[in-house]
């Protein structure tokens, strides 16, 4: 009987110290995650996901308003486009070791819209995005591409 409640001690405390181990913040995990989540926002095209990302002071290669820009090129988009597809290739997630509140996230990225399930059209870009830490979150402030 002893042994029993032992083992069941035991697996409850290493259970817990599990929980509390994935609970942890972890900085790359959070970019990871943010990055994941700006892609699935724009494939469900869920402007209002997709805006939450961007940092208040989001800037983009636009010379007007960045948070505007962004609310309308996404808004135009997903009207044309029934079905929006990003494909990231090589992506790489990396936090600024000199400054622990920037990460940089830089890929190749093939953006696909259709009408159905065919796409219509495929673009090719290099992208280059700068994420800063806010309210225990990554946001994105700067959007690059070529």
């Amino acid at each position: 009987m002893s042994r029993t409640v032992n083992r069941k001690r035991r697996s409850l405390l290493c259970a817990m110290l599990l929980l509390a181990a994935c609970s942890r913040s972890d900085p790359q995990a959070a970019l990871d995650a943010a990055v994941g989540n700006l892609q699935t926002a724009l494939e469900k095209k869920d402007v209002s996901a997709a805006l939450a990302l961007l940092h208040p002071d989001f800037a983009a290669q636009q010379p007007e308003d960045d948070r505007e820009w962004a609310k309308r090129t996404m808004t135009a988009l997903f009207l044309r486009y029934q079905n929006i597809r990003i494909i990231a290739l090589l992506p790489k997630n990396s936090l600024d070791p000199l400054v622990a509140t920037r990460a940089l996230t830089e890929a190749q990225v093939t953006l696909t819209g259709a009408e159905g399930l065919l796409p219509d059209s495929a673009r090719q870009y290099r992208v280059s995005l700068e994420w800063r830490w806010l309210d225990k979150q990554w946001k994105l402030i700067r959007l690059q591409w070529e």
